[in-house]
């Protein structure tokens, strides 16, 4: 029986670009957001305005249209929002179960293929993913969903659930902090096998200890992407 990767694999020539990056022309830095980045200090992180500042110096210093990375990545920077802590008080959740694209405000964001919309909402708290957009595919027979978090508000207006999306259609853009959580910035790309009938919202980041369990129904979303290859330090 096939998996989900070995379907997303497969499919993968067929695929649409997120967003509009040109990889002869145009190039990718990759964000390391674990302790291994010095740089990132706790003022920074906690500090949307310096946020911003650090991801713009870095993506201008490096020449790059966009930054990349994160999934699979344990981020102590999660602290900055309590979206985060555990209901129990005990382990909180830091681990990244998607690809973060920085970028500038308002960038496009486009289907990757053709599919509906499930849901979406505006997750307004603190750190969350501010407005969310969330479409069901199908590949093969296969259903799942890729979700789209730190969007404009404009992103979600006048949407309705069911209406159908084509391939490349422009889906949204990349919010500003008043509209994404009060983050610099970005695109949080995500993969979602079993929704578990939650709407407008699935988690982003997870559990260490709940790590198996949620890469096995977040598959890594540069099976869709396809940039973490051109993406350099």
């Amino acid at each position: 029986m096939e998996t989900a990767i070995d379907i997303l694999q497969k499919n993968q020539p067929g695929f649409h670009q997120v967003v509009s990056f040109n990889p002869g022309k145009e190039k990718l830095l990759l964000f390391d957001l674990t302790e291994n980045n010095k740089q990132l200090s706790e003022e920074i992180v906690t500090n949307t305005k310096k946020f911003i500042e650090y991801i713009n110096l870095e993506l201008k210093i490096a020449g790059a249209k966009f930054g990349v990375g994160g999934y699979d990545e344990y981020r102590e920077l999660y602290t900055r929002s309590k979206v985060f802590d555990s209901t129990d008080r005990e382990e909180p959740r830091r681990l990244h179960l998607g690809i973060d694209i920085w970028g500038k405000p308002y960038t496009a964001v486009m289907s990757p293929l053709n599919g509906i919309v499930h849901s979406f909402a505006f997750n307004n708290s603190f750190g969350d993913y501010g407005a969310t957009l969330i479409l069901t595919h199908n590949l093969d027979g296969f259903s799942f969903h890729t979700l789209y978090g730190h969007l404009s508000l404009n992103s979600i207006k006048n949407l309705r659930e069911g209406i159908n999306v084509r391939k490349g259609d422009v889906i949204g853009e990349f919010g500003i902090p008043m509209e994404n959580g009060q983050w610099p910035p970005h695109l949080h790309f995500q993969i979602v096998v079993d929704m578990e009938d939650l709407k407008g919202d699935y988690p982003g980041v997870c559990k260490y200890s709940e790590r198996e369990k949620y890469l096995k129904n977040c598959p890594d979303p540069d099976l869709i992407l396809q940039m973490m290859k051109y993406a350099k330090l």
